[in-house]
């Protein structure tokens, strides 16, 4: 089964307001030349892979080239200066910003869609139906209480539960370090790593006992080898999936998240990476449904227009202090909360 192909107003709208490449001709397609580097986070690599795709199509002598070292690992690049575009699953830290500040790097900050960040194991799983945030804890902290799944039930099997994870670098492990871990605690040190998503696709894949997390594209990517498990929204006490009509109305919480994508001003005077800017954004709404993503609502994705139209600079996810801001997407992605970097 595939998750909802829903085509927002904005989504259907924007596609003729800033992609003007469809009425473009072969010859005129053919002249916009250069190149666009993009690293980053594996969690929106399938959106920008999708909106490379569709753009090489459109401009086949741009060569659009995306790699994958996590978020903090292309948040490193991003604010040296060696990259275009970094994709994150988080919004940037006070420290990345500060280097940032210190090399003179500005951003332009888009979300691009929303996510339900997948508590996933292996589908001979038959005795696992649904897992609380404190349930996870026991699992995943370094003095939790659950090492097999017996542990955590005595009906279970007395099974030890292979623990994986993405890798530190990875900004889905940051923000599931957030939501999981209390201050003063640790994860386990004996988690299985990556920062490639497919390989802990694999792993839980192929071990009965597993457990693993990672972003709902590669979930629905992987439905046939894979088994998401519902979570329990701590508020309401009902056990939910991440499907994208649970992660629109906010009911599959505590996982939700936004992704974005970063831009380096400077890459702006690039015609190419301008292009493909407002490409992506553009058609984020499309491109993040074509690989099982939610779109972002409908006002945040005008103002995602706005910010790209006007190249507003900064983050509007930290204080002038640099203490980071709480909230929804909706209500933090204003102009009246953007801090820059000059």
């Amino acid at each position: 089964m595939r998750t909802m192909k829903t085509k927002t107003k904005a989504t259907m709208l924007t596609a003729l307001a800033l992609c003007t490449s469809a009425g473009l001709s072969q010859a005129q397609s053919s002249a916009l030349q250069g190149n666009v580097v993009v690293d980053g986070s594996s969690t929106v690599y399938p959106v920008s892979e999708a909106a490379a795709a569709a753009f090489r199509k459109d401009f086949p002598n741009v060569n659009v080239t995306i790699a994958i070292s996590g978020t903090g690992g292309g948040f490193k690049r991003f604010v040296k200066g060696e990259t275009d575009v970094s994709d994150a699953s988080r919004p940037i830290k006070a420290k990345e910003f500060e280097e940032a500040r210190a090399n003179g790097i500005e951003f332009i900050e888009v979300p691009i869609c929303l996510d339900g960040l997948s508590v996933i194991v292996n589908p001979e799983n038959d005795w696992l139906d649904q897992l609380t945030v404190e349930d996870i804890q026991a699992i995943y902290l370094e003095d939790g209480t659950v090492r097999s799944w017996s542990d955590l039930n005595p009906a279970w099997p007395d099974k030890p539960i292979k623990v994986y994870s993405p890798g530190t670098d990875s900004g889905t492990f940051d923000y599931f370090k957030e939501v999981v871990v209390p201050e003063g605690k640790s994860f386990r040190s004996d988690m299985s790593t990556s920062e490639d998503d497919n390989v802990l696709v694999t792993g839980v894949a192929g071990d009965k006992y597993s457990i693993g997390y990672f972003g709902a594209a590669y979930y629905f990517e992987n439905r046939d080898k894979l088994k998401a498990v519902p979570i329990v929204n701590p508020k309401t006490g009902k056990a939910v999936l991440p499907e994208p009509e649970n992660v629109i109305s906010g009911e599959y919480a505590p996982l939700s998240r936004p992704l974005f994508i970063y831009v380096n001003s400077k890459s702006l005077r690039k015609p190419s990476v301008r292009k493909f800017l407002e490409f992506y954004v553009g058609r984020s709404g499309e491109f993040a449904e074509q690989v099982d993503y939610v779109s972002l609502p409908d006002d945040v994705i005008e103002r995602t227009h706005t910010f790209v139209k006007n190249r507003y600079m900064g983050t509007v996810y930290l204080t002038p202090e640099l203490e980071k801001r709480e909230g929804s997407v909706s209500e933090l992605y204003q102009i009246k909360n953007l801090v820059n970097t000059k």
